[in-house]
């Protein structure tokens, strides 16, 4: 696991940062492997990223923090950026979100492709301070939504791209359905994933793969293809 994840550099919450000027001041603007079109605030070794995850007090009500992996390039989401980038009329001209943005490669991908409006869904305060940044310096409009939709109606939206959002059991429960709902209003539905224990594969159908660096690859290699899939009604 990167070393930005386990830094124990201690925070000085006396002087601690909000997450934009953190991001801004400790993170590097460079290109995204297998997406040289995108520039990305990008975490490095000497990034610090545990102080912007360290409770801000000592109370006991405080929700234990959570690793930034919003941070990071993972593979989900590599490989739909990809896609969207090769085929733009996947997306050109409709209204796409990009479910569980992270730091809203997918979103931005879409709207360099042409999408006429692009949702980004993420919970994570500090993910969505960096959709923000990287919307700005990739010079598109996104519209940040910070809760959890999944657990309502889908927006008025022609296309979901998920990327990596079946990354254990208990998320996938909570996001089948709400893709479901999406599927019963003509939504349609593309899901990018490295083929993870529990992705529902016998609700997909591959469209493409892509050979592309996965968070916690050696040395940022890919280690093997990632697959972009049409995520299809459970009677098909």
């Amino acid at each position: 696991m990167d070393d930005d994840l386990a830094d124990n550099d201690a925070p000085d919450r006396c002087s601690r940062l909000d997450p934009a000027t953190f991001i801004k001041a400790n993170m590097r603007l460079v290109p995204v492997p297998a997406l040289p079109e995108i520039q990305f605030y990008t975490a490095h070794p000497g990034s610090g990223l545990r102080r912007l995850v360290e409770p801000e007090d000592d109370a006991e009500d405080v929700p234990e923090p959570q690793p930034p992996y919003w941070a990071y390039i993972w593979a989900g989401g590599a490989v739909l950026a990809r896609y969207v980038l090769d085929h733009p009329m996947t997306v050109a001209g409709r209204r796409v979100l990009d479910l569980g943005a992270g730091s809203g490669l997918v979103g931005i991908a879409a709207a360099k492709a042409g999408a006429r409006e692009v949702i980004a869904a993420e919970i994570d305060r500090n993910g969505v301070a960096a959709i923000g940044l990287n919307a700005a310096a990739n010079g598109v409009e996104i519209t940040i939504v910070d809760k959890d939709i999944t657990t309502g109606r889908p927006p008025a939206v022609d296309l979901v791209l998920a990327g990596d959002v079946f990354y254990g059991r208990e998320v996938a429960l909570r996001v089948i359905p709400f893709l479901d709902r999406c599927l019963a209003a003509g939504i349609e539905v593309l899901v990018g994933d490295p083929r993870r224990t529990d992705l529902p594969l016998s609700r997909l159908r591959l469209l493409a793969e892509y050979r592309v660096p996965d968070f916690g690859d050696a040395k940022g290699a890919a280690t093997k293809p990632s697959g972009v899939f049409s995520f299809e009604q459970e009677d098909c």
